[in-house]
């Protein structure tokens, strides 16, 4: 018996080594090997943004550092997360049609800057508005902006949704007066403003039929989209605007890069829209950006799907070399074995479970631009990055992780950065991606080395490089972009479980 229980002895102790010793990764920076740029990270303004922007000044001033100020508190935290582009939904005037809009959310509801007789009403959006100036004030210089639905007055129904969902809900006589109207929205903001909306993106989500009322939305096949962007280009050249066209906003990326029988004629749209073989190419318009944006909802769960459906995005890319994918739009919509859309996403695991994402999206389908949906959210959805009470007036806001999470990857991935070669154990094999450590670099255009780890683990690991490490900063339950002070100098760092982290080094 004596003898037996020194043998259990051993190997109880044998277990506890085991469960004590730390895994060491031994990570190859080649900031030589250069992949894709990456232009930017961002978020909308879409719905909130309307009322939190008439909210108590110190309220909405404080929302939006933590949005995009680049600025450190007093004791070293960081005010922010720097994003570096924000999404300005242009809407369709159902606030303005109120009940008779039939969109019975009035949050979801958009003003429009067009009036029935013609003329339009620049002071509508204005706490859209204010929130623009406020990204401007704190160094934003890339803005996006938006259409979900062309304006009531210029729709088949005078909706901002789709009676039927069979084909888009613009009248065909009002396809030039929509180029028009784009134009003016484009020529006010940079004239009156000061403020340059980069892109135009004018067909959100055009797969989806949105007939159900439940926001501003309108579907488009690939012919209607093809004729209403060289309407477009031809308006926007005319008047010698160089906004670029966002095309095409995909619902979901298989919509991008396959032809989907159900839908047939709003699919396979990298073929259609710039193989130049194709009858719809457009991508030989001057106003047409070189680049083809997409949406990662419903793609994100088995891993073996996400990486395969990232895979097929990055062999478009070795067939289009002068095209750029940008992952334009995403929140937890999907319910699967790991996270469910609904309830508030303020916790590490949505963070973690977005951060999985932006990494294959960064490094398998080589993005290079990533932003979420809905910067302030009030519903009780993984939606927001900032969750807040539905108040017209005044509330209250609070922060989740998955902003500080989403920060590591825009308070130190500056605009025109270059994805570069990294090489480790496992690297995006599938059990890597669904339960390993996820590691990406970037070289910024002051030659700085950003190094994103995170850790899907509960324990602990070490990490090794082969440059030292500068600055070390960490969000997980404890800490949101917190500096850390160990380790500084070193090759090698020991980094918590359930962490996103990101490393600066020399």
């Amino acid at each position: 018996m004596k003898y037996k229980a020194f043998i259990i002895f051993l190997f109880f102790n044998a277990f506890l080594l085991s469960q004590n010793k730390i895994e060491n990764l031994n990570i190859k920076v080649y900031p030589n090997v250069e992949f894709q740029t990456v232009h930017n990270f961002g978020a909308s303004d879409a719905w909130s943004a309307q009322f939190v922007g008439e909210w108590p000044l110190q309220k909405k001033e404080a929302i939006a550092d933590l949005l995009f100020s680049t600025e450190k508190n007093n004791d070293g935290t960081f005010k922010g997360i720097g994003l570096t582009t924000w999404r300005f939904n242009i809407g369709a005037g159902s606030t303005e049609q109120k009940e008779s809009s039939k969109i019975k959310d009035e949050w979801r509801r958009a003003e429009g800057f067009l009036n029935n007789d013609g003329s339009y009403n620049w002071n509508r959006q204005s706490g859209q508005q204010w929130f623009l100036k406020a990204a401007k004030e704190r160094g934003v210089s890339s803005f996006i902006g938006f259409v979900n639905s062309p304006p009531v007055q210029f729709t088949k129904n005078h909706k901002a949704f789709s009676d039927d969902g069979l084909s888009t809900n613009l009248k065909r006589s009002n396809y030039a007066n929509y180029a028009l109207f784009l134009k003016d929205v484009v020529r006010h903001f940079k004239d009156s403003l000061d403020l340059k909306f980069s892109y135009i993106s004018p067909f959100n989500e055009p797969q989806w039929d949105w007939k159900n009322g439940k926001q501003e939305g309108s579907p488009w096949n690939n012919d209607e989209l093809s004729k209403a962007t060289k309407i477009i280009d031809s308006v926007f050249i005319m008047h010698q605007l160089d906004a670029k066209l966002e095309v095409s906003e995909a619902g979901q990326i298989d919509y991008l890069t396959s032809e989907i029988k159900r839908k047939k004629n709003r699919s396979n749209q990298i073929e259609v829209f710039f193989n130049p073989k194709n009858e719809l190419y457009i991508g030989n318009l001057q106003s047409v950006a070189p680049k083809f944006a997409g949406h990662s909802y419903f793609t994100t769960w088995n891993i073996s799907k996400l990486k395969r459906k990232r895979e097929e995005i990055s062999n478009k890319l070795t067939k289009y070399p002068n095209l750029e994918y940008w992952m334009t739009e995403y929140c937890i919509l999907e319910n699967n074995a790991e996270i469910r859309g609904k309830g508030k996403g303020l916790t590490m695991k949505t963070a973690l479970y977005v951060a999985r994402l932006i990494h294959a999206d960064l490094t398998i389908a080589n993005a290079s631009a990533w932003h979420w949906w809905l910067a302030i959210s009030p519903y009780n959805y993984k939606d927001g990055l900032i969750y807040h009470d539905k108040n017209k007036q005044d509330g209250v806001f609070k922060t989740s992780k998955l902003l500080w999470g989403l920060g590591n990857y825009s308070r130190f991935i500056r605009p025109e950065a270059k994805r570069i070669k990294l090489d480790y154990k496992d690297q995006n094999s599938l059990e890597n991606l669904e339960k390993g450590v996820l590691i990406s670099g970037y070289k910024n255009l002051d030659n700085s080395i950003a190094i994103v780890l995170v850790n899907q683990k509960s324990a602990a690991v070490k990490v090794s490089f082969n440059s030292n490490i500068k600055e070390i900063y960490v969000t997980n339950k404890d800490s949101d972009l917190k500096p850390l002070k160990e380790n500084i100098n070193q090759k090698s760092v020991k980094i918590s479980g359930k962490s996103i982290n990101t490393l600066i080094l020399e």
